[in-house]
């Protein structure tokens, strides 16, 4: 009897404490988040474009939080590495370029990674879309990551059909995968409705009692293969929706972001339909800016923003952004609080119920409390990027921004494509800058006009630049002397004021010693390896190191 009497408060505690752990694991939100791979800041019309409209997109943001001072790092990689570590890419080793082909490297094992802390949450993890955080070998792949499945491929790009990822004309190979096998079966499919598909899957087979994490990242709207030619495509339902462009790079390009658009509406309402939706909480980011005016391909738009992706001005880093959920206590409204990239685990992590000061020796701090409320700004600066082996690096402190060194030529402003002649006199590697400035902006918003409005409900948030002075594309020579531009009057950096604000300018230049201090890590980029090569491997790209 004593020990019956003893045994029965424990075995009570025991009950209780998993009541209460199921209790918290339904109660956890489900949290969808949604990458799109090079969407230009001017191609979604809740940002105002008049060529493309993204109803589906546009009624989330609109229903949400806008994020209208939001950043990312300027190319893939490094952004999928900060979003899953909360680690800025300096920390990380991932702060030059991407990792591509047979590259043996990949996001260091030592860390831990979004799906891994949302396991001792009790979530469910399972994601759908491009990895491109390294596959040299298996430990660095999807599944030993944290995620329970992963459908989708490990490189940068590929063709949208036939799934293949053509490096170059000796590195070509098929490159899509379930799990930890080599999948054919979606081959002669559109990689968006294949992404689309399984995300359903995925929201319909799920037990809602337990809290789900779904890690989107979509192809879309990336080139694909550019050795092949093959570097825009969408399904010919789609491009016939974008007469009104006659630009053909640009009608294709506005029918991926459209299929996308498409996407992301089923998806929504799958989660209704399965009434998890009022308990979920969705966003959406891209990884980088556009690769506009034939950068890489492609035909994006960060206009009237300056440069493009793989750069450091912000048409390269500022990035489409925002947040959507009923469970927000305040939304429908434009933050203008900055926010980084890095702010998604630590954010999302408090979302969900846990301690975002239980994440150590993050880059990234917590906005949940600020994007509830709209509150006081709990950031004030950030730092864009410090490249040693591109010699290059910029800073946001306050109001101000700071870039220096060899800063790539793709720095003008570029107008979406709409006539057909907009791009016949480029080649897409070696454009420059008097070649790729075809219309001023006037013009172009009278060519837009014939374009389609979104149906929504809300004001599209756009960025008004001011005058533009005539020496705007010379009056920085970052790779000679720092530049400094007031980022809150100028988004569109036309205006160095450098030469009058030496006092910021060494203030801003010594926050980047400090952080070049902190920088443990160097870049951990390796040359390709050969015995990478998918012809040694049945034609196909795959762990080869295990």
């Amino acid at each position: 009897m004593v020990v019956k009497n003893c045994c029965r408060p424990s075995l009570l505690i025991v009950v209780h404490v998993l009541v209460w752990r199921f209790a918290a694991a339904t109660s956890r939100p489900h949290i969808i988040l949604i990458v799109a791979d090079d969407l230009g800041y001017n191609d979604v019309s809740f940002h105002g474009s008049n060529q493309i409209p993204t109803p589906n997109i546009d009624n989330l943001a609109y229903g949400g939080i806008i994020l209208n001072n939001y950043y990312v790092s300027p190319i893939c990689t490094p952004t999928r590495g900060a979003l899953m570590t909360g680690r800025h890419p300096i920390q990380t080793g991932l702060q030059s370029g991407v990792i591509v082909a047979s590259q043996p490297y990949g996001l260091p094992l030592n860390e831990t990674i979004m799906p891994q802390h949302f396991k001792r949450l009790g979530y469910r993890r399972h994601m759908v879309g491009k990895w491109h955080l390294g596959f040299h070998k298996r430990e660095f792949t999807p599944l030993y990551r944290g995620f329970e499945s992963h459908y989708g491929y490990y490189l940068g790009c590929g063709d949208y059909y036939d799934h293949t990822s053509e490096a170059n004309e000796e590195y070509f190979g098929f490159d899509f995968w379930r799990n930890s096998t080599v999948d054919f079966s979606g081959i002669g499919q559109y990689s968006t409705d294949l992404f689309r598909q399984e995300a359903n899957t995925i929201i319909q087979k799920h037990d809602t009692s337990e809290p789900l994490f779904l890690y989107l990242p979509f192809q879309a709207v990336h080139s694909g293969n550019l050795p092949s030619g093959k570097n825009l495509q969408a399904p010919t339902k789609y491009i016939k929706k974008f007469t009104h462009i006659q630009n053909k790079e640009r009608q294709t390009y506005a029918a991926m972001v459209s299929a996308l658009d498409d996407a992301v509406g089923s998806i929504v309402q799958t989660l209704k339909d399965r009434k998890m939706y009022s308990n979920s909480i969705i966003v959406f980011t891209t990884d980088n800016g556009g690769p506009a005016n034939g950068f890489d391909g492609n035909a994006a738009s960060n206009f009237p923003l300056r440069g493009v992706k793989a750069t450091l001005w912000e048409g390269g880093v500022r990035g489409v952004g925002f947040v959507s959920s009923p469970l927000l206590k305040t939304k429908g409204y434009t933050s203008n609080q900055l926010i980084h990239v890095t702010d998604w685990l630590p954010t999302l992590y408090t979302a969900a119920g846990g301690r975002a000061g239980d994440l150590k020796k993050l880059y990234g701090v917590d906005q949940w409390q600020v994007l509830q409320t709209n509150g006081k700004p709990v950031r004030d600066e950030m730092l864009h990027n410090i490249d040693p082996l591109g010699k290059s690096g910029a800073i946001r402190v306050g109001e101000y921004k700071l870039i220096y060194g060899h800063v790539m030529g793709w720095d003008g402003w570029y107008p979406p494509y709409q006539l057909p002649e907009n791009s016949k006199s480029q080649n897409i590697y070696t454009a420059t800058l008097e070649n790729s400035q075809h219309h001023n902006s006037t013009k172009l918003e009278q060519e837009m006009e014939v374009g389609h409005r979104s149906l929504d409900r809300g004001t599209p948030v756009t960025v008004q630049c001011g005058s533009k002075p005539a020496n705007a594309s010379t009056n920085c020579q970052a790779n000679k002397v720092p530049c400094l531009y007031h980022i809150l009057s100028d988004p569109c950096e036309y205006n160095n004021i450098a030469a009058d604000h030496m006092d910021i300018v060494s203030k801003l230049m010594d926050k980047i010693k400090e952080y070049r201090i902190t920088m443990m890590v160097p870049p951990g980029n390796k040359p390709a390896d050969p015995a990478g090569n998918p012809r040694l491997h049945g034609g196909i790209w795959k762990p080869w190191l295990d």
